[in-house]
């Protein structure tokens, strides 16, 4: 892959549209790699299924843990079904219980950009199944509040770790045709994950010390992503890089590449695997004078625009509201006559199945239409809903039928857009050189940008009201619009590679 280097003849386009060489040179210099000759990959869907599912299940831990969390905590404060002598948790202990996770999240993703490099992702993911064993472990037999802290910390960096690794260890070991397809299915196993933990909450929110089995049905899952992780191959992509910035031996890299491509791809490959890694490899010689790369090059050239790309998408993917809109959910349809409102679990269960089915579409069409007109279509969406909440808790209390379906739009919108374009992009937009850096940026900003979004809204919410807050949000909204259209690149169809040699 061709990132940046100190070589003044190396040919770039910078961020504000200024080429240091001609788009003739740019294109001459690298036509093997971008003339569309390895536009289709060959390989088996048996083989290409399992390099998913198994980083996949890190996001399904991920949101089976919110899930689970909303019944755990409604269990945790009964003094009949929580089973221990704390269950009187003040405010502040339950939003620590809450919030515990998130907390290990950001963890997570500064232990990310130090570590990634290093262990590579397959590793890195191994770990992550491993804080997310030994988290909810802690958690389930915690014998006081404070080790339940702890656990719920540990979990969270696991959550931090599997963000970060699984959408890249996708995005690198995926077919580019479906490369899109499988990042966003990532997206639909955090939904299902959700949607599980809602339904395990509302079954076991009876039995005495129900949370303790809440927490404890995702010891299963910790194991199966982590001996998956264990036997799946490396990134042909990080080996290269790693032998090429002089930390092997480069044919015994090219080898190894070859026979992880292989496995990957399956029989379909047939014998074109040594030619699509030396074409990897080709791409990643642009950066042998480099060998390390430095914080600095974060934020200089190709990294630079992928990060403002990046961290952009999920900025404006969090303040937008969506912690705060799914935070109304229940008052909203209480307020319509909705029997189920009353019930916390019940409504997060309708919820999660829009959710699930929505993002389910998404799936099917992001390789067919694109990552831009999803993210235009379903960012005016949510623009559109978040002004009609903003009428409701306005002037049109007396028509809660309005904010149902704002609502219902709103979450729709949301899981056609923002939920499975961010990570998608995130993961694909980085240079390879910079990629597990700048993703554990643009994670870091997910995660900071979200407690920022939780934790400030009920003091602005107090000091402007609900519907001024949602005008806000939906200002921000329409930004993010201005922000896609003028920023965001089309990826759709291109390998990694291309859209370095292309787009940055």
């Amino acid at each position: 892959m061709a990132t940046e280097t100190s070589d003044p003849e190396q040919p770039r386009l910078s961020f504000f549209g200024k080429s240091d060489k001609s788009t003739d040179e740019i294109d001459s210099a690298r036509e093997p790699l971008i003339s569309g000759d390895r536009s289709c990959e060959n390989y088996s869907v048996v083989a290409a299924i399992l390099p998913f599912l198994f980083p996949a299940f890190g996001g399904l831990l991920y949101g089976y843990d919110i899930g689970a969390t909303s019944g755990a905590t409604i269990s945790l404060e009964s003094s009949t079904l929580s089973g221990t002598t704390w269950y009187n948790l003040s405010s502040v202990e339950i939003g620590l219980i809450v919030s515990g996770s998130l907390y290990g999240a950001l963890i997570g993703s500064l232990l990310a950009f130090t570590i990634a490099d290093f262990l590579g992702l397959r590793r890195e993911l191994i770990v992550s199944s491993s804080m997310y064993l030994v988290g909810a472990l802690v958690t389930a037999f915690a014998p006081n509040f404070p080790i339940m802290v702890i656990g719920r910390i540990v979990y969270g960096i696991g959550i931090g770790l599997a963000m970060h690794a699984a959408p890249m260890y996708i995005a690198e070991t995926a077919p580019s045709q479906i490369r899109g397809r499988l990042i966003s299915l990532k997206e639909l196993f955090i939904v299902l994950g959700m949607l599980l933990g809602y339904t395990v909450g509302s079954l076991e929110i009876n039995i005495v010390s129900g949370w303790r089995y809440m927490y404890g049905t995702s010891v299963p899952v910790s194991l199966i992503m982590g001996i998956g992780m264990w036997w799946l191959p490396a990134s042909p992509r990080w080996l290269l890089l790693c032998a090429i910035q002089g930390k092997g031996n480069t044919e015994e890299a090219r080898e190894a590449a070859i026979c992880c491509l292989c496995r990957l791809r399956g029989q379909a490959i047939g014998d074109s695997a040594p030619e699509q890694i030396d074409e990897m490899l080709n791409e990643l010689s642009y950066v042998s004078e480099e060998k390390e790369s430095s914080f600095r090059d974060i934020f200089e050239g190709k990294c630079l625009k992928a990060l403002i790309i990046g961290a952009g998408l999920v900025l404006f993917q969090q303040i937008t509201g969506q912690p705060s809109v799914l935070y109304y959910a229940a008052t909203i349809l209480k307020s319509a006559g909705f029997s189920a409102a009353s019930d916390a679990t019940r409504v997060s269960i309708l919820l999660g199945l829009l959710k699930l089915i929505m993002t389910g579409v998404a799936v099917l069409v992001v390789d067919r239409l694109g990552r831009r007109p999803l993210l235009l279509g379903g960012v005016s969406g949510i623009a559109i809903s978040l002004f009609l909440l903003a009428s409701y808790y306005t002037f049109l209390s007396n028509a809660p039928l309005v904010a149902v379906c704002a609502l219902l739009l709103y979450v729709g919108c949301y899981q056609l857009s923002f939920g499975p374009i961010g990570w998608l992009m995130i993961s694909e937009i980085f240079p390879l050189r910079l990629r597990g850096r700048g993703l554990s940026i643009a994670v870091l900003v997910n995660f900071a940008s979200n407690a920022l979004v939780t934790f400030a809204f009920s003091p602005l919410e107090s000091l402007i009201g609900a519907g001024m807050l949602f005008v806000v949000f939906g200002v921000i909204a329409l930004l993010s619009l201005l922000f896609i259209y003028f920023i965001v690149p089309e990826t759709k169809g291109l390998t990694l590679e291309e859209i370095e040699a292309k787009i940055l």
